[in-house]
């Protein structure tokens, strides 16, 4: 055997005592308190042994109450315990002296106390330059590390000077280290030499840095400290010497609470800096001048800002779908858009808010569907009307050098949502006015744009607010008056009129509830009938929304609440018996009204604000000298209508059977009633076929309605509002429709429960509209002439 062999070590067997938040070192003494019964019972065998050694272990999760070997490290440390001191009945203080480094080799069992076979892992006597060079390194790190402590002794650097082994050196420092139990657990467990000089070195490094920032801002908060103890100190004395001149405390108290609110409103730097200006001005000012007053203002306006308060978003799209459908019957789109907001957003939280257009007619809901995403989404709800607004100040603000100056409209209410992600329905934006005063549709320009509004600047305000967390939506009743360039900034969703199982749906599920609790009755009292409903929707309203259906339905209500309040006990039906004895005669017909036996009445469709609607061309001829009589307020565009539809009729007489002087020796008249201003060119197939009847002498089917713009070459182009046209004719009880070929892809948007109720003929020239809309379509169809194609 030589001199240099060793034997390996042998496993003991020992009791493992488990540490919470602890780890010990070798050569460290340290003393713990011990309560849990399975610890009380191993320290209270082991103390009396002549040789008290324990193997001691972290826990991996201080919070285990009870640790098994899978809940503590395989590697610690064998102690000897050197005292042990009773603190009341089960709970000690014991001191623990760490001996060596030891893993556990085999796990012996639970009961009494965790017992099993540790082996000891000696210090490698191995020493080198490289090592000496760590442990000096380590050494001069720690002295350095001391000197940021706040209350470090001297007897602490004397230690560390008389520890001589680079292990026992790495180990010391580690174990004194204000760092975690896995930090501490990772330098046990490392039994090369060199790595654990280094990662004790690295540790050290760290914190030394830490110290040495956390020292810095102690400095920093010290002196800013002192400099608002100065700021404090003048203050006081400049209010004593105020109060000597006999100056009140009331104009500097106000000051100072303004100064509170800007602390606490947390703006941004520009807007601070701005309210802290005003504030400094104000204290050179005499507080009844108007310029005080106007800084004041100022000031509040902005700390009532909600710079930075937000409300938190519902992200639940199945919770958002449920409102929305419990709030409107329909409307699938929107509802669609709306949901699919919500999703982005569940996804990426930064998402910026959509700015919504929402056209369509009167009455189908458009300002309500706003509230409703508000609510759905539980955020706050901010509506402007911006119908008739002229003025682009009521956007952008008044300039603060004008008196009685305020905010713009935008900024107010964003300061009454008190929330900078509120839903915000600007009403009417296709009705904004311009004049001499700028053009606010301009100025809504900056507003809903993506790109630009995160940094919105109101004239009052004067700095930057943040409206990309806002969800505009944008209501008005048709699109073609709004500007193109705020237009191109929107999405916009068109929303037509309902159709009339809607209008019944809606009826029985909004509308009649919603008007017997205003009119504080009950179904008991006053109940709708599905006839009576039917009966209400097809003789009295003709609308393309709803408005008007609620009115009918608040006026019967009305009829039984007058009679309740006089002591009648009533059970009534609403059927069509009592609303016809409440409404009074119907005042629409189901199927359509101008069923006129008389050549020169063509029903066309048109398309308005209010939605599609029926417009009905009449013509008639008299002796005179081809003179046109147009009446009925027809717009420029009509007129032109009416000179092709001549035109045409003129260039094809012998096709249609006419001499070719025949308007030499009759005056024609065009008319038409309802007194309506109608505009648009879509009148055009309907002018023609009002003209070719009176001439032939042959009547138009009166279930048969159509658009249509026509050209001089007989060319049918395409039209705007199919789907508003075809529901107003489903209303009306049409049933065949005449349509532009080049429409056919419009139909797609049409209701299915519409569609299957009409009958829709697609021409592409007027030649083959005779056929279709006349009664006795006697008169060959011309041949189709090779003329092109309009663009």
């Amino acid at each position: 055997m030589t001199e240099s062999f060793r034997p390996p070590p042998a496993p003991e067997t020992l009791p493992v005592l488990p540490l919470r938040n602890s780890v010990l070192f070798p050569a460290s003494v340290v003393p713990i308190n011990v309560g849990r019964p399975r610890s009380v019972r191993l320290i209270e065998e082991a103390f009396g042994n002549d040789r008290p050694t324990i193997a001691v272990v972290a826990q991996r999760v201080a919070e285990t109450e009870d640790p098994k070997f899978e809940d503590i490290f395989d590697v610690g440390t064998i102690a000897r315990v050197l005292k042990v001191i009773r603190l009341s009945s089960g709970n000690y203080s014991v001191v623990l002296q760490g001996v060596a480094r030891m893993r556990i080799e085999e796990q012996l069992g639970r009961h009494p106390y965790l017992q099993g076979r540790v082996l000891r892992v000696g210090e490698p006597p191995l020493r080198d330059v490289e090592i000496d060079a760590l442990a000096v390194n380590l050494r001069e790190s720690a002295r350095r590390l001391l000197a940021l402590l706040p209350h470090a002794s001297r007897e602490a650097t004397a230690v560390l000077d008389n520890v001589q082994e680079p292990g026992a050196l790495a180990d010391l420092v580690a174990s004194n280290l204000p760092i975690t139990t896995a930090q501490k657990q990772a330098v046990l467990e490392t039994f090369d030499l060199r790595a654990r000089l280094r990662k004790v070195l690295e540790l050290v490094t760290r914190q030394s840095e830490v110290f040495r920032v956390k020292k810095e801002i102690s400095t920093m908060v010290q002196e800013e400290m002192s400099r608002s103890q100065r700021e404090f100190l003048l203050r006081q004395q400049a209010k004593t010497i105020r109060k000597e001149l006999g100056e009140g405390d009331e104009e500097e108290d106000e000051i100072e609470q303004l100064r509170d609110r800007v602390a606490r409103a947390d703006m941004p730097i520009e807007a601070e800096k701005a309210a802290k200006k005003q504030l400094s001005r104000m204290r050179s000012m005499s507080p009844a001048g108007a310029e005080y007053q106007s800084a004041r203002t100022y000031v509040e306006w902005l700390c009532d800002l909600p710079w930075s308060k937000t409300t938190p978003d519902r992200l639940e799209v199945a919770e958002v779908r449920r409102v929305l459908d419990e709030d409107h019957h329909g409307l699938e789109k929107v509802k669609k858009r709306i949901l699919e907001y919500i999703a982005v957003r569940r996804l990426r939280s930064d998402k910026k808010g959509p700015i919504l257009c929402l056209v369509g007619p009167p009455g189908v809901g458009k300002t309500s569907l706003g509230r409703s995403i508000a609510r759905a989404t539980g955020r706050q709800f901010v509506r402007i009307s911006l119908g008739g607004v002229s003025d682009e100040a009521e956007i952008r603000g008044h300039r603060r050098t004008y008196v009685g100056s305020f905010p713009g409209r935008i900024v107010a209410g964003l300061k009454k949502a008190a929330a900078r992600n509120p839903v915000f329905v600007l009403d009417e934006v296709d009705k904004l006015a311009s004049d001499s005063r700028g053009d606010p549709a301009s100025a809504l320009l900056e507003v809903l744009d993506p790109e630009q509004n995160f940094a919105f600047v109101d004239h009052y305000i004067e700095v930057p607010v943040d409206l990309t967390q806002v969800m505009f939506v944008a209501t008005a009743n048709r699109k073609d008056t709004i500007p193109t360039a705020l237009l191109d900034r929107m999405e916009v969703i068109e929303l037509p009129g309902y159709t009339r199982d809607e209008k019944i749906a809606i009826a029985r599920q909004f509308l009649v509830p919603k008007q017997l609790s205003e009119h504080g009755l009950t179904p008991d009292r006053l109940d709708f009938s599905l006839d009576g409903i039917d009966f209400i929707v097809d003789h009295y309203t003709r609308e393309a929304g709803v408005r008007g259906l609620e009115r009918q339905v608040a006026s019967i209500c009305r009829n039984v609440a007058v009679r309740v309040a006089a002591g009648e006990d009533l059970q009534i039906v609403a059927d069509p018996a009592f609303i016809e004895a409440a409404l009074g005669a119907p005042r629409h017909e189901r199927n359509i009204a101008e069923k006129l036996g008389v050549p020169g009445v063509a029903t066309g469709l048109t398309w308005t604000a209010s939605g599609g609607d029926l417009m009905f061309v009449e013509a008639s001829r008299m002796p005179g000298k081809g003179l046109v009589h147009l009446t009925g307020q027809m717009s420029d565009v009509m007129k032109e209508s009416v000179a092709a539809a001549f035109t045409y009729i003129r260039s094809h007489a012998a096709q249609l059977g006419l001499a070719d002087d025949f308007l030499t020796t009759i005056d024609v008249h065009v008319h038409m009633p309802q007194g309506g201003i109608h505009e648009g060119p879509s009148a055009g197939v309907a002018i023609f076929v009002s003209i070719a009847s009176m001439l032939t002498r042959l009547r138009v089917r009166p279930d048969v309605a159509m658009t249509g713009e026509i050209t001089l070459r007989g060319t049918i182009l395409r039209v705007e509002g199919i789907k508003e046209k075809l529901l107003a004719a489903h209303r009306a009880g049409v049933r065949h429709i005449i349509l532009p070929k080049r429409n056919e892809r419009d139909l797609e948007d049409v209701p299915d429960s519409v569609r299957k109720d009409l009958t829709i003929h697609l021409i592409s020239r007027i030649d083959e509209v005779l056929a279709l809309a006349l009664e006795v379509p006697t008169i060959p169809p011309p041949p189709i002439e090779t003329a092109p194609a309009a663009p």
